[in-house]
């Protein structure tokens, strides 16, 4: 069995690890969402400058049609990491609890491990006799 303390050394890199990868879906969704945004006001230009805002006439821009596929695929790939992100609070909390487990764990161990002061005290008793 590991010790107590590397039990928590491991558990607080477990930790870490799930807090980084739920920092990371964090900051996808919301550069998503900027590129949502920027394409937004994109679709706008170009209706604005064909004069035509409906998407089913004949004439409507390319440009806008593509930029519309796009904004859709990023909003679904937003809808999924918010999916994924409800994943990892859920990891990030039991890995928490894990965490918490072992420091309660360590802190059991070492009340029970003999006080520095009284293994001093039994080894000075040894080399005497």
């Amino acid at each position: 069995m590991k010790s107590p303390t590397s039990l928590v050394r491991l558990k607080t890199f477990h930790l870490r690890e799930k807090q980084r990868h739920l920092q990371q879906l964090e900051t996808m969704e919301r550069e998503f969402q900027r590129m949502v945004a920027a394409l937004n006001s994109q679709i706008q230009e170009e209706e604005r400058k064909s004069g035509i805002v409906d998407n089913t006439h004949f004439a409507y821009s390319i440009f806008a049609k593509a930029a519309a596929n796009r904004r859709d695929n990023l909003l679904h790939s937003i809808n999924n990491l918010q999916e994924r992100k409800e994943a990892a609070r859920l990891l990030l909390q039991r890995a928490n609890g894990d965490l918490e487990k072992a420091r309660e764990l360590e802190k059991r161990e070492g009340q029970m491990i003999t006080p520095p002061e009284e293994i001093q005290f039994i080894r000075r008793r040894a080399m005497i006799g």
